[in-house]
């Protein structure tokens, strides 16, 4: 065997563990998702992600040896997420992976989880080089990012309020629909009329490369508040249609933006909002950029692209040591 990473993923409400060949082979890819155990609270419980995490990650490691047929001294390095994140859900994983490193005696690197989620793309993509901007698009993060080399990034914009992920789940609660919101509202959507309401395009006329959804959220807010005081009943696939409309073309305008100031002209997406269908489309049919997207496993909070990612932080010198702790506010430019 080459190169093995076991890799583990713990930053918000899915518990990953994945075992790679190298940058890209995947021998194994493990997860325990929390969405259900969430739903009835209508978003993720910081304390009980963190004992969900517990419960499900050493049996994740125990799954993910046997299926790439790998026993702990195979490995050769364990990669593990140390932020941006929930405090509680990081150090479950950060202590589990140093646990193990030491036990194993195994070399341990703290891998920031955006950078994981550029790589994404890098494990999909043999053919994607940098330089690239990724737009990495979640239910926390909402930024642009230029990639000038692996490892060398510049944050080009982000949000001033919320993410766009967070976006979509708040409307979806406003409509009384389910959690997690974001796939709801992008299902319905497509059986409804974009144009059916003119909520306003954020930021649409700034040239700062920058986000803003809470003016939309509460547009949104307004004119469920109108109808029902009007005593109409709610076209929910309409204004999901209008909402999503309007969210995407702030997105979209924004790269747009981006490649226009840095003169890049590959774009890549991901996040979990890189599962939005619409956004997608946008993304890959721009004829002013050459877009990429990631399959759709690897928009969620997956192990295998914090094992690339890993790979890649010691293949150019990284290192950590038993003394990583978890930083939930670790920026993509401090130290990747």
């Amino acid at each position: 065997m080459g190169f093995l990473t076991l890799a583990i993923e713990s930053s918000c409400d899915d518990t990953a563990v994945a075992i790679l060949e190298g940058q890209r082979n995947v021998l194994s890819s493990t997860m325990s998702s929390q969405v259900e155990r969430h739903a009835p609270f209508g978003g993720v419980v910081p304390e009980y992600a963190s004992r969900m995490h517990l419960e499900a990650i050493l049996p994740l490691v125990e799954r993910a040896l046997a299926e790439a047929d790998a026993k702990p001294s195979d490995l050769d390095l364990i990669a593990v997420t140390a932020g941006p994140g929930l405090m509680g859900s990081l150090l479950v994983g950060v202590m589990t992976a140093k646990g193990l490193a030491q036990a194993w005696e195994k070399p341990i690197l703290g891998v920031n989880h955006l950078e994981g989620h550029v790589f994404a793309n890098v494990v999909n993509h043999p053919d994607l080089e940098p330089p690239f901007i990724a737009m990495i698009v979640s239910g926390g993060h909402t930024e642009v990012v230029l990639v000038e080399d692996l490892g060398l990034y510049r944050i080009l914009g982000g949000t001033k309020d919320d993410a766009a992920g967070e976006a979509y789940d708040k409307v979806a609660k406003l409509l009384g629909l389910a959690y997690p919101g974001g796939p709801i509202v992008d299902e319905l959507a497509k059986d409804g009329d974009p144009q059916a309401f003119d909520f306003p395009v954020p930021l649409k006329r700034s040239d700062e490369i920058s986000f803003s959804f809470s003016g939309l959220k509460t547009a949104v807010l307004w004119q469920i508040e109108r109808m029902k005081k009007e005593g109409t009943s709610l076209p929910v696939e309409d204004i999901c249609a209008s909402f999503q409309r309007s969210a995407v073309e702030a997105l979209i305008c924004k790269l747009d933006l981006a490649v226009q100031k840095t003169g890049v002209r590959k774009v890549v997406l991901s996040g979990g909002v890189a599962a939005n269908s619409c956004l997608r489309d946008m993304v890959l049919d721009r004829g002013s950029w050459r877009g990429y997207v990631p399959d759709m496993f690897y928009c969620t909070d997956n192990a295998v692209m914090i094992g690339a990612a890993g790979y890649h932080g010691w293949m150019r010198g990284r290192r950590s040591g038993l003394d990583l702790s978890p930083s939930p506010s670790w920026s993509i430019m401090d130290g990747v």
